[in-house]
């Protein structure tokens, strides 16, 4: 009985031939090897798979010369190396904001921030916010308002927030909205994380 020929990948490579490929070629070394941590091997030797970098930040007006890893996220060198663990690990895939700072003054997700896109800039998190003793007044609005339940979503709607009203002092309900739909509240505490933000707003103005 003629034996029927391996299933064929496109250009005429066996299915397990195909896989054997990646596994140890050019694509299996680039997503291989960081997962194990290792090297790989180039013309000139066996090289780190990652290099440190030596960065410098502002973090909360402190000026920093900080090595990171090329792979190390910017919530990683925050919460590990800086112990400024106000920025939270929640989803750790950008999709909640838990982890939510200040780079420029602009809010990003730090899970999603290589900590070298931070070199030369501005970082600010939740620990910047107040000014010794004296709350900042989105932290005071949130407070007053009862905006938080477990509070453990609470850092990055503190961030967000207040670069939001530094951008918008006088917002409306449905901009309040917008501004904060990149931010996620698992206790459903919304309606008072709005009448915060609303608070803080006429308190930044004086109001």
């Amino acid at each position: 009985m003629e034996k029927k020929p391996a299933n064929k990948a496109p250009g005429g490579v066996s299915r397990r031939d195909f896989m054997k490929g990646i596994g140890s070629g050019a694509l299996g070394t680039a997503v291989l090897a960081p997962l194990r941590g290792q090297t790989i091997a180039t013309k000139k030797g066996r090289v780190p798979v990652y290099e440190r970098k030596t960065i410098t930040v502002t973090v909360n007006g402190k000026r920093i010369d900080l090595a990171v890893e090329a792979n190390e996220t910017l919530l990683d060198a925050l919460r590990d190396r800086l112990d400024l663990t106000g920025a939270k690990k929640v989803c750790d895939r950008g999709e909640c904001g838990g982890c939510t700072v200040l780079l420029d003054g602009a809010p990003v997700y730090a899970c999603m921030t290589l900590a070298v896109r931070a070199d030369g800039k501005s970082v600010k998190t939740v620990e910047g916010l107040a000014e010794g003793a004296k709350l900042h007044p989105v932290q005071a609005a949130f407070i007053e308002k009862d905006g938080y339940q477990c509070g453990f979503c609470t850092p990055g709607f503190l961030m967000t927030t207040s670069a939001f009203l530094a951008k918008n002092p006088a917002p409306s309900l449905d901009e309040i909205k917008q501004a904060l739909s990149g931010n996620l509240c698992r206790c459903g505490n919304y309606a008072k994380i709005y009448q915060a933000v609303d608070a803080a707003a006429k308190k930044m103005k004086g109001a």
